[in-house]
């Protein structure tokens, strides 16, 4: 690890700025501010308008596009220029970050590589990051654009694939870290690597469908638990929404709500059976208390998960789920790599 030191250090900031993009992303999606913003420069707009004209300007740009004319003009009291800079703020903090991050990604690798503090696989695996982070960028830009047509709002689709493959790219960043941090490989634990690695499979399930639930709002319908609306389990309007059940259940707010909803279940179930079928093995202190960790994770989710259906997705409910689900993922992809070498 001494070795590596400066190159873990470096890939765990990374990490760090990935959570608080993914966690700004997630303030953007619900404040309804990510359309703010109409065109994407990689230079340009790297700050926000510097003066009030400016400001105009792209307040007027704004007014083109179908979230303000079919939207936010409607709004009681009308919608100022101070209501755009609200909104802004955060699409461009989030874009900014996002330049930051290719800034600290890319600067100390060019760095590394100069000096040679990168070994081989290490040198593949850092290149991947690059590819998935570049990759990022344009599926952001990919999410936002299906806003600006005719929909005055995002594809839920696009914004499923650009929020899972965020966390991916965490994931895997993470992932490197660790292979540093625990340079000396040992025998690894095949039946739990097993389950591990399905557990992980169910939980980007369950985070593909939690950006489903996003783009669609659909956390705003049968907000009751544990049953759906009128004591059903299985409620009928999710049959009525789409004319086949695939849709309803890509589509259909209560069919993507019912899905995410029931699929938290499996969820706990797959990362309990870990933690059972784990104290049957003899573990060394970091595999049992990855296990352990793991487990108390997984009942925050499902309760924060609970908590922000009962209250209507509240900002700050719908923001401490999201951001408990990375935490998630960093356990599972830590338990995943400490069962795995």
């Amino acid at each position: 690890m001494k070795t590596n030191k400066s190159v873990i250090i470096w890939l765990l900031s990374g990490c760090a700025l990935l959570f608080i993009m993914v966690t700004v992303g997630g303030i953007t999606r619900l404040t309804n501010s990510g359309l703010s913003m109409t065109d994407w420069h990689l230079i340009h707009d790297t700050f926000p308008p510097m003066s009030e004209e400016k400001w105009m300007e792209a307040f007027n740009e704004y007014k083109k596009y179908p979230e303000y004319l079919k939207i936010n003009q409607y709004k009681s009291g009308g919608f100022t220029l101070d209501d755009y800079k609200s909104i802004f703020f955060w699409e461009w903090f989030h874009r900014f970050i996002g330049r930051i991050i290719g800034v600290v990604f890319l600067v100390p690798f060019i760095y590394f590589l100069f000096k040679k503090r990168l070994d081989t696989p290490t040198l593949k695996k850092c290149l991947i990051l690059l590819s998935m982070g570049a990759f990022q960028g344009f599926l952001g830009w990919f999410m936002v654009a299906s806003g600006l047509k005719d929909n005055p709002d995002v594809s839920h689709f696009r914004l499923a694939i650009h929020l899972t493959f965020a966390f991916l790219t965490f994931a895997y960043t993470l992932w490197v870290a660790l292979d540093l941090i625990y340079p000396d490989r040992k025998p690894a634990v095949g039946p739990l690597k097993k389950i591990a690695r399905i557990a992980l499979v169910v939980l980007l399930i369950q985070i593909i469908y939690g950006g489903f639930v996003a783009g669609l709002n659909a956390g705003l319908v049968h907000n009751h638990w544990p049953l759906m609306s009128d004591g059903q389990f299985f409620h009928e309007s999710i049959t009525l929404e789409q004319p086949t059940l695939l849709q309803s259940f890509t589509e259909g707010k209560s069919g993507v709500q019912f899905i995410h909803r029931t699929f938290a279940y499996v969820v706990v179930a797959m990362i309990l059976l870990l933690f059972v079928k784990s104290r049957a093995f003899v573990l060394d202190a970091t595999q049992s208390k990855a296990t352990s960790v793991l487990l108390v994770f997984v009942g925050i989710q499902f309760l924060l998960g609970v908590l922000t259906l009962l209250f209507h997705v509240p900002l700050w409910l719908g923001l401490a789920h999201q951001i408990m689900a990375f935490f998630l993922l960093s356990a599972m992809t830590f338990t995943l790599h400490r069962f795995s070498k």
